[in-house]
């Protein structure tokens, strides 16, 4: 007897509505995969990274809490931060250089997945312990990716900087930047800026002075102890000998490393770091060494700015740089009273120069009363 088999193809009630449900599991599962908060970055490991170390109180606005501490003491302190201990600290002036690294990372983890050649911040400060919870609280409050800490409670922590390998410091202790840098890490002392401003967010940009900061002072001291037209005639007779490397050269070549990575993309216009050098010296007379300097280096600019003299604030208005590295204290305070974040690298002979002048006012001061 013949008879027509069953369609075998078609799917029983049950088994239909079983699949509906397993694709509707999926279909959430997708949804509530795509709303929830996603992972951290996975760190690098430390000898792969440019690792750029910075203070509580250059990270966070701490002057009040700073005050407390010299004031009240160190366990009022305590008790206060523990007290206030879910209430973010206020952004500081390396605030928003380390948000513009972070987004520098993103976009090297899309161009390379699997690199390790990233920006490391680590938290680097003599707070105690005890404060530690705000400040985790206060860094997951911003969304910043800060996991690794050192806190000393009251001791330097200049001797674990070169156990963290870094290559960069941050502090607001200018004896613990002179610390650094007499170690041969690249440091600066940072300061409260008097203006807020507007900084792009996508593109981290960094501005340089030369002597004594990318370079070595040897030139600064024919200034100080010549003057200006022996300088100029020091730099036409060595214009094609490359000057000493200064205390911040090697953060310019790791900048310069990271660079690179974008370049071999074929992303170097779209490149989210941009480098300035800022420098009073004369493109003329005493410009070739420095740029001949860079060449020999194997290092790059992006922009270099020869202002013979001339004042650097409202150049750095225009650059509005995350940081601008400078030896001088009055182009400092000259850039931080049009809103730059300015950050002094204590290094050279005009530090001789300028604690001599303030030495000069102490002896003058009593004589005034």
């Amino acid at each position: 007897m013949s008879g027509a088999s069953p369609d075998t193809t078609q799917a029983s009630p049950a088994a239909a509505a079983e699949a509906e449900g397993q694709h509707d599991t999926q279909a959430a599962k997708a949804f509530y995969d795509s709303i929830a908060p996603k992972k951290k970055p996975k760190l690098p490991k430390p000898q792969n990274a440019i690792t750029i170390a910075v203070s509580s109180r250059v990270l966070f606005n701490m002057v009040s809490e700073r005050q407390m501490y010299e004031d009240e003491g160190v366990e009022k302190y305590v008790e206060y931060q523990q007290k206030n201990e879910e209430i973010p600290l206020k952004p500081g002036p390396a605030f928003p250089f380390v948000k513009a690294v972070e987004e520098v990372n993103k976009q090297l983890r899309i161009l390379y997945p699997d690199s390790e050649e990233l920006f490391d911040i680590v938290l680097m400060t003599n707070n105690h312990a005890q404060v530690g919870v705000r400040l985790i609280n206060s860094i997951n409050h911003y969304g910043l990716n800060i996991e690794r800490f050192c806190m000393t409670g009251g001791k330097s922590p200049i001797g674990y900087l070169k156990a963290y390998l870094t290559n960069l410091y941050l502090s607001s202790d200018s004896e613990k930047v002179q610390e650094a840098i007499q170690e041969g890490i690249a440091a600066a002392t940072m300061f409260i800026s008097k203006r807020d401003i507007v900084l792009p967010e996508y593109e981290l940009r960094v501005a340089f002075d030369g002597d004594a900061v990318l370079f070595s002072d040897e030139s600064e001291q024919i200034v100080k102890e010549r003057g200006l037209d022996s300088f100029f005639e020091h730099e036409k007779q060595f214009e094609n000998k490359p000057l000493a490397q200064g205390p911040l050269k090697c953060f310019l070549e790791a900048l310069g490393k990271i660079k690179r990575k974008f370049y071999a993309k074929d992303a170097r216009l779209k490149c989210p770091i941009r480098t300035y050098l800022v420098t009073a010296r004369s493109a003329a007379s005493s410009g070739a060494r420095a740029l001949k300097t860079l060449r020999a280096w194997g290092l790059e600019v992006d922009e270099a700015l020869f202002l013979a003299g001339a004042p650097k604030g409202p150049i750095l208005d225009k650059i509005r740089p995350h940081l601008f590295f400078d030896d001088q204290m009055f182009h400092i305070e000259g850039a931080q009273e049009l809103g730059t974040i300015a950050a002094h690298v204590p290094y050279g002979i005009g530090q001789k120069y300028h604690k001599s002048t303030l030495k000069e006012e102490a002896k003058k001061e009593p004589e005034k009363k």
